[in-house]
């Protein structure tokens, strides 16, 4: 295990984070810089008969976790000054924000749905169910480089459709 493998784990780490802790960018990057610090304190417990991007996921999911806790233990403490406002974050979505995140994501489910068949295989893969482009791969029984170009492909086609969501 080097640098490289911890790095080229970066966007599933990132993902990761964002998707258990739902915080802003500040307090997501520097819980994956916490991930960094520990995957590298602890190489010397990896061992290479398990995957390393299993083991590199569970210290994300478990910085993740240790960060709600945390985060929970200090909104549980009393404020003895009463002359001190507290803005507290309120982590639930109004009704309208669900609504308008319900439609964002059917949105983006229909312009999954519309692309054809092999770019919507490899979006699918890669970026719903996390598999490398290896095992994507093997799985469409394709080259590695066929894969790539496909994802991008596909990417670039929804970005295309989905424009106005992205640049909002």
């Amino acid at each position: 295990m080097n640098f490289r493998d911890i790095f080229q784990n970066k966007q599933k780490i990132k993902n990761i984070i964002r998707l258990v802790t739902k915080e802003n960018a500040q307090v997501c990057e520097d819980l994956e810089q916490e991930v960094y610090i520990k995957a590298l304190k602890n190489k010397d417990k990896y061992t290479e008969t398990g995957k390393f991007q299993n083991w590199i996921t569970t210290i994300t999911y478990n910085v993740s976790r240790d960060y709600l806790k945390s985060a929970k233990n200090r909104n549980e403490t009393q404020i003895e000054d009463e002359n001190i406002v507290v803005n507290i974050k309120d982590r639930k979505r109004s009704p309208e924000e669900t609504m308008l995140q319900k439609e964002r994501q059917l949105r983006i489910s229909r312009a999954i749905n519309s692309l054809n068949k092999k770019h919507r295989e490899v979006v699918i893969l890669s970026e719903i169910e996390n598999i490398t482009y290896e095992e994507i791969a093997c799985r469409l029984k394709c080259p590695v480089g066929t894969v790539k170009s496909r994802i991008y492909n596909a990417k670039k086609e929804l970005y295309n459709i989905l424009k106005d969501l992205i640049e909002n």
